[in-house]
């Protein structure tokens, strides 16, 4: 049973933080070329009165509805997204309901047991957020839509978990579907030094809760899940961590696919990559006095700045062994691309870049190309230092933080993220905490083999494709990762990437030719079956409830 319409939210449709967002965005142009114009995504007002870069308003969409909703105390933006498929979406302003919070808290205990007594941080504006996108799909469903159409209600993460038990009190028609991409006991967990697998059995969620301070964001996460119709997740590895913590069994597990509509092809794509690897090296070069030319083998790690969930310890452990390591056949420059606590670029490399520079003396802190305001207290340059790394002129490695988000104006490196992982020839994503691992799927679907470990959802994934152990000759090679075996793991990407300095054209070709067509089999049209399989439950048990 596929939905005649589809609302979907997060806090990360047209406002772009993470892998979610990615998630969604790249979707949506399946959803669109099935439903076109039947799936909405609802995504949070978070610019103060101004626009979001990633929307279009279009007043022509829905004006009569939009004044009912005005009338309603509703304030929605109507538009599109402004990506693949352009798909249709309203952006909501929930700030007004801030004057009745309490009230809203009140019910959700009534009802549900939600705890919100101990929120901090973001967990009233996500539950206001929530409260308001329910409201939204209410007024729209009572005006645009009727009791005959079969409606699914998709929210990911725990933000928007209050907008399902919400919509199942204001329209029980409605089938619902929740995500949780990674529960938030687990993140912390694994944030905190805490050995996660080994002990998953032993952990007790509620009580994990109290001792991390995660009451409340825990609570909605998970009686959003014990009472939505189908609650889902994105891994197996993610699937065991939710029946332990959360106490309630997924449904059905929704891999993240991905679309390659934006990989460039042919001549357009050779150009890209030759301009990137100009421009990493470039950057390289000015910081250090190097001379590193195009042979350079070009490495990076990216993603959220989660030091040892995203496995950034053990990729500086294992470039700093990396360079004492007599196997490694050429020069490598590896790149750190997390968004610091960034204070500005810095002007010394800014006039390197821009000038004829011919000087071969580093710059001062030759790791870095923008000053933070933390640079005494940064994790990266802090583990980097205490390892004795300083980029000297013998080293063979090369270590490079750009703590920046590459949307292409950045005042250094200038070029969007997309633009610039083709020029890696090996990404490196060691996660210890990974429920799915973008990254890694990103980079394949560029041509670039990547390194990850078999505790990320992706790892497990292309293990499952091949049937074993993936190897750096099939695309991506895939390290066992415990809660104890961190050198271990350092050890193999040292080996891996000194192994892969040593590959002839032909094994370079071959093992790029594997990543792209192993990122084919992860395409949305490959995996949007998994989606149908939970509209489908999703229905079924909207049924029961309603009866």
């Amino acid at each position: 049973m596929f939905p005649d319409f589809i609302f979907e939210t997060s806090w990360e449709v047209c406002n772009k933080v993470g892998g979610i967002y990615t998630v969604l965005s790249t979707r949506a142009k399946t959803l669109q070329e099935k439903m076109r114009d039947r799936v909405i995504f609802i995504g949070p007002d978070c610019w103060n009165g101004g626009s979001s870069p990633y929307f279009t308003e279009d007043r022509n969409l829905f004006p009569e509805w939009k004044q009912v909703a005005e009338d309603e105390g509703l304030n929605v933006k109507v538009g599109r997204w402004d990506i693949p498929g352009q798909p249709m979406a309203f952006i909501v302003d929930f700030k007004p309901f801030g004057n009745i919070k309490d009230d809203i808290f009140t019910q959700l205990w009534n009802q549900y047991q939600v705890d919100s007594l101990h929120a901090y941080g973001d967990y009233e504006e996500s539950a206001l957020f929530a409260y308001a996108t329910a409201r939204v799909v209410e007024s729209f469903y009572k005006y645009h839509l009727s009791a005959d159409k079969n409606v699914v209600f998709h929210a990911n993460e725990w933000q928007t978990g209050f907008a399902v038990l919400v919509l199942q009190q204001l329209v029980p028609q409605i089938a619902s579907v929740f995500t949780t991409h990674a529960t938030c006991i687990g993140r912390s967990i694994a944030g905190n030094n805490k050995p996660l697998y080994e002990y998953l059995w032993a952990y007790n969620g509620d009580q994990m809760a109290g001792e991390l301070n995660m009451q409340s964001k825990h609570s909605i996460e998970k009686q959003t899940a014990h009472n939505v119709d189908c609650f889902t997740t994105v891994s197996e590895i993610t699937a065991k961590e939710c029946a332990e913590l959360l106490d309630k069994p997924t449904d059905v597990v929704l891999p993240n696919g991905f679309e390659d509509d934006f990989v460039p092809k042919g001549a357009k794509f050779t150009a890209k990559r030759k301009e990137a690897r100009r421009r990493l090296l470039d950057v390289a070069n000015a910081l250090t006095g190097s001379k590193l030319d195009d042979d350079t083998l070009i490495i990076s790690t990216s993603g959220r700045y989660e030091f040892r969930n995203k496995g950034l310890d053990v990729f500086i452990e294992a470039m700093n062994r990396l360079n004492y390591d007599d196997k490694l056949q050429k020069n490598v420059v590896a790149f750190i691309e997390v968004p610091g606590w960034v204070a500005e670029p810095r002007k010394d490399l800014q006039e390197r870049l821009s000038g004829e520079w011919k000087s071969e003396t580093p710059l001062h802190e030759p790791m870095i190309t923008h000053w933070l305001h933390n640079m005494e207290e940064d994790r990266v340059l802090g583990m980097a230092h205490s390892l004795n790394m300083r980029n000297g002129k013998d080293d063979r490695v090369k270590l490079v933080f750009i703590p920046c988000y590459l949307n292409g104006d950045d005042g250094i490196v200038n070029l969007p993220y997309y633009d610039l992982i083709l020029g890696n020839d090996l990404c490196v994503y060691p996660s210890y905490y990974e429920p799915w691992g973008y990254t890694p799927l990103e980079a394949v679907a560029f041509k670039v083999p990547c390194i990850t470990t078999d505790l990320a959802g992706f790892g497990l994934w292309a293990n499952e494709v091949k049937g074993s152990y993936s190897e750096i000759e099939d695309g991506v090679k895939v390290i066992h990762r415990t809660d104890y075996n961190y050198s271990e793991v350092a050890d193999a990407i040292r080996d891996t990437v000194a192994k892969y300095s040593s590959f002839s054209k032909t094994n370079i070709s071959k093992a790029r030719s594997n990543a792209e067509k192993l990122s084919k089999k992860a395409l949305w049209s490959e995996f949007i079956t998994y989606y149908e399989k939970a509209y489908g439950i999703a229905f079924e048990n909207m049924q029961k409830r309603m009866v």
